[in-house]
């Protein structure tokens, strides 16, 4: 599988950050995504609809991140989140697709996988708050058709340097906030976006979190190829410290 490693700038994380944490902070939470997959896959020359032909079911995934961040100004703070998306159906084939001809009766399952390494700074830190930075990631995506015993594959695989961006807004002194945040790169007919807004409340060291997230990958890896969003409400329960 061909590698993409790109060079997005040095501007996101090597100019000199505006604001930077006053004390170090720790923090780590996990999410329930109730995800919906759209889209199409192609093997070859041939191409198949995730929800029509395959007839993909909406699926639940948790997922899981953690943070650091410290006040040394010269250094980015770090972040590290991990995403796994599965999903499962059976459905009827409308065309050719790999091995399979038209009118095949074919179960399907769909992994979408991903590792971020994110480096930010901390623009603004106050009741309006900023980081930008930089998220190497990590992605594997695998279709699987499968007709009895037999198996037809189609696989993506990629290391991806994209932007970041992420915005909060808090009303001061009631513990509550809005936020949205983002990933994104596009290259060569090559894209990938990952963005999500949601409320906050935090209560102590509790941070909890609702909102909707849309990850969208339009990205071909020799043959094969994978065209698909995926999108959804989640809900989210983190510690900080």
């Amino acid at each position: 599988m061909r590698k993409l490693t790109l060079a997005l700038g040095s501007s996101l994380i090597l100019a000199t950050p505006l604001a930077q944490a006053d004390i170090l902070g720790l923090g780590a939470s996990v999410s329930y995504w109730d995800s919906n997959a759209s889209g199409t896959a192609s093997s070859g020359n041939s191409t198949v609809d995730m929800n029509d032909e395959l007839g993909l079911k909406d699926d639940g995934n948790v997922n899981a991140s953690i943070y650091l961040e410290h006040p040394v100004p010269v250094l980015p703070n770090v972040r590290l989140s991990y995403t796994l998306i599965q999903q499962s159906g059976q459905g009827e084939l409308t065309s050719n697709y790999g091995i399979f001809t038209a009118g095949t009766q074919v179960y399907s399952e769909l992994d979408l996988e991903q590792l971020d390494l994110t480096l930010y700074y901390e623009i603004l830190d106050n009741w309006v708050n900023l980081d930008l930075g930089l998220t190497v990631r990590d992605f594997s995506g695998e279709l699987l058709v499968q007709k009895s015993a037999v198996v037809d594959r189609t696989e993506a695989d990629a290391v991806l340097p994209m932007g970041y961006i992420s915005a909060r807004f808090d009303l001061p002194l009631t513990g509550v906030a809005v936020g949205a945040e983002g990933n994104f790169i596009s290259f060569d007919g090559d894209s990938m976006r990952d963005f999500s807004v949601y409320g906050q409340y935090n209560l102590s060291l509790l941070q909890l979190q609702a909102g909707y997230r849309q990850y969208a990958v339009d990205y071909k890896d020799g043959d094969d190829s994978f065209d698909i969003k995926v999108d959804g409400p989640f809900i989210s329960a983190g510690l900080t410290f």
